[in-house]
């Protein structure tokens, strides 16, 4: 069985009797593209089936991501938090793919994946529990800010290490697909993890074994001050998806309904067909890479402001005025409602107290080990030395 799946899998590339050489010229992926700046709709292009309901929702997601961002990069500069990364500019390439999702498919984000999050049930008092890694956290207060994770959404708990999700997204899928679930994987990452080994290891692991996994690569332009151009000579992404094996489609990342269009047909492609699928969204990170970076060092304001005719949010916002499903008032209102909202939550989870410090060394084995509880002692002589240095307890 294992000789015949092999020679079915086998190219059979064409003979030539001249030495021909094949250039990046020989590949170049089109960008699907439905919706304009303007709300309009491209030359000949056709809206994706999209409820009122499930568009407004969408919609109500990505303010909510901007606004979360806006907030939270403001905190940071006040001091109350210490990192954070924002998905502003990015948003579409997120709500237009997770929407597409079930519930129970499982996803594996990088670290601009708020609006994913949220579109499943995330709370504000649960993006703040998190983010102030206080008693209320899911993650313990194990994880720097932004690294979520969700069991009961079925979002796997961010990594720190660049790419580590690629491989693992496909080798949770390939789980999926010997237990024959009616489920798939989504895993997020950038065009900087693209670079990694991780990347091409995990692309060829899911086209081998057929994983029923969904690759979205966000391709924002830069690997934090790295601009793509100095990352690689090929055309984009894309192609490597192509020359692994993978069914691949590049989309207009600030295009809502392109990215809802191409999620749609690969998440069909994955559980149908079993198979992995590459989608590439060509966005644009309109903020920092975090707030540890200044990107007026690499880039002008007038790149920016080219970005930002094409924000993808007003983007949004224009189609569903267009369809009457929106207007000026009910934005104003959603705007002041979330930005209400995340004040008020990120005032009382700063007052949490911290997880007990047992935490440490719980669930990392079933018992603590010798050497974890000898460093936990430790630790607590320490902090019983030095107990202004390490405020343990919150006023809430």
């Amino acid at each position: 069985m294992a000789v015949k799946n092999a020679q079915k899998n086998t190219v059979k590339p064409r003979q030539t009797n001249t030495a021909e050489f094949v250039d990046g010229s020989a590949l170049t992926i089109p960008t699907l593209s439905v919706l304009k700046a303007d709300g309009s709709l491209t030359k000949g292009a056709k809206a994706p089936k999209l409820s009122e309901k499930l568009a407004q929702k969408i919609y109500r997601d990505m303010v909510y991501t901007r606004t979360l961002d806006e907030r939270m990069v403001g905190a940071q500069r006040q001091g109350r938090l210490s990192f954070y990364l924002t998905c502003t500019g990015e948003e579409a390439s997120v709500a237009g793919t997770i929407a597409a999702f079930k519930q129970d498919d499982m996803v594996m984000g990088q670290y601009r994946e708020q609006v994913a999050l949220r579109f499943r049930g995330f709370t504000t008092e649960q993006f703040m529990n998190q983010l102030f890694s206080n008693s209320k956290d899911l993650g313990k207060g194990r994880q720097m800010p932004v690294h979520y994770g969700c069991r009961d959404l079925h979002f796997m708990t961010i990594r720190s290490p660049l790419g580590t999700q690629i491989p693992q997204a496909a080798g949770y899928a390939y789980g999926q697909k010997l237990a024959g679930n009616d489920a798939c994987t989504l895993c997020y990452f950038g065009d900087g993890a693209a670079s990694e080994g991780d990347f091409h290891a995990g692309l060829n692991m899911a086209a081998v074994l057929k994983s029923p996994v969904v690759f979205v690569v966000r391709n924002n332009g830069y690997a934090i001050s790295t601009p793509s151009s100095e990352q690689y000579a090929g055309d984009g992404i894309a192609p490597r998806g192509v020359a692994y094996g993978i069914k691949t489609i590049r989309v207009d990342g600030n295009d809502i309904l392109a990215v809802y269009a191409a999620a749609v047909k690969a998440r069909k492609i994955a559980v149908e067909q079993q198979q992995p699928v590459l989608i590439e969204t060509m966005s644009y990170r309109l903020g920092a890479h975090s707030t540890s970076d200044d990107p007026s060092g690499y880039r002008s304001p007038e790149e920016e402001e080219k970005w930002r005719q094409k924000d993808p949010v007003g983007r949004m916002k224009n189609w569903l005025i267009k369809q009457q499903w929106w207007d000026e008032s009910r934005d104003e209102e959603l705007h002041k409602t979330y930005h209400s909202e995340i004040l008020a939550e990120l005032k009382l989870a700063e007052k949490r107290p911290k997880p007990p410090l047992e935490d440490l060394i719980t669930d990392v084995y079933k018992t603590p080990p010798a050497h974890l509880l000898e460093q936990f002692e430790s630790l607590e002589k320490h902090i019983a030395k030095y107990p202004n240095n390490y405020p343990m307890h919150g006023e809430g």
